[in-house]
């Protein structure tokens, strides 16, 4: 067979019937719609009683300052990925201070849920529930998609279980955000509202390219604004907490920017988009494998970067001792850079605000 494979497609097409486009995605939503949970966590949380930070209350009725504790109830949704070992990816947020777990499966039955781990730096976690007649999303591969690809939000928004909103990819890349360490949002106008997070942003295929987290909503609910973690950061950290029941933070030794107009100037490259390389640690994987200072990485493992925060995910949550092909331009040249992933020595713990 010639041409481009049906895999290298950048986003899915309006799926067609009998040779003509479908007036309806109403097939795609049954397959994905089985996949799709309602999760309910509850918890207790401690707080410190608000009366006893004032000393003269506390000496006048001679009382310890000690926290109280409280029981909170959460509510998100989630997607199965492998229903044969009954793995659900979802929000971090979501099984925070979660004491006990419940999964709600399409056809209405309630199981207990194991939280396998949870990284509060992507706002990624893993359940574990029973097996017995689940079925599975596939996931696509969020590196591939363009602005302006449709996608479908799928989830419980305010307790409606197994919404389905329509939109398009409106951005790539959005970080700066300040929701979670590590950003490199799929931003979407799909509606999005409190309760969807941890379910699926999927394409017209039905496969998995993000997991919804966040909304823009100065009023508390949806104005077109929503973001999603790519599916191919997910299942980085879903296999690590899987494998090892944490994350290990990758690095290679290198200060990063985002390339500039000015900075492309200087450099005297005709590319808009990248990361240059400000410097590298003596010593360092990267040292070894001979970067240099004001290299420009525009691609790695052969998928275009836009910006030092792309670079930045895809090192941070490649597996430990694992390689990483980077795209280099150096001088006007091409060349590509296989470049080893060390372990960051110390993690920085990073709790998830509301």
């Amino acid at each position: 067979m010639t041409g481009v494979p049906c895999s290298a497609l950048a986003g899915a097409p309006i799926p067609e019937a009998g040779g003509a486009p479908m007036q309806t995605i109403a097939p795609v939503v049954s397959r994905v719609t089985p996949g799709v949970v309602g999760i309910s966590v509850r918890g207790r949380v401690r707080e410190d009683n608000p009366l006893l930070q004032d000393p003269l209350f506390r000496r006048f009725f001679n009382l310890q300052q000690q926290p109280i504790e409280r029981e909170t109830e959460a509510t998100g949704s989630g997607v199965i990925v492998d229903a044969a070992q009954g793995y659900v990816l979802t929000n971090s947020h979501v099984t925070e201070n979660g004491n006990s777990i419940e999964v709600t499966t399409k056809d209405n039955r309630h199981l207990k849920a194991r939280l396998i781990g949870r990284d509060p730096e992507t706002d990624i976690a893993v359940l574990q529930i029973p097996s017995g007649g689940l079925a599975a999303v596939p996931m696509g591969d969020s590196d591939r998609l363009q602005v302006g690809d449709f996608v479908l939000a799928v989830g419980n928004p305010f307790g409606l279980s197994q919404t389905v909103t329509s939109g398009i990819v409106s951005a790539l890349g959005r970080t700066g955000l300040g929701i979670e360490g590590y950003e490199d949002f799929i931003q979407t106008d799909a509606s999005i509202n409190p309760g969807n997070s941890g379910g699926p942003l999927v394409d017209l295929q039905g496969r998995i390219v993000g997991i919804n987290t966040a909304i823009v909503a100065p009023t508390g609910v949806n104005v077109g604004i929503g973001f999603a973690v790519p599916i191919n950061i997910a299942r980085q950290v879903m296999d690590q907490l899987i494998s090892g029941g944490e994350i290990k933070r990758g690095r290679i030794g290198v200060a990063i920017q985002d390339l500039t107009p000015d900075i492309a100037q200087a450099l005297g490259t005709t590319h808009t988009q990248g990361a240059v390389i400000a410097r590298v640690e003596p010593g360092s994987q990267a040292a070894r494998a001979g970067l240099r200072t004001n290299d420009l990485v525009v691609a790695v493992n052969g998928v275009p970067i836009r910006n030092g925060a792309e670079l930045k995910n895809h090192v941070v949550v490649a597996r430990i001792g694992d390689s990483v092909d980077l795209t280099v331009v150096r001088g006007g040249s091409e060349r590509t850079v296989a470049v080893r992933i060390d372990q960051v020595a110390a993690q920085r713990q990073r709790v998830r605000q509301h």
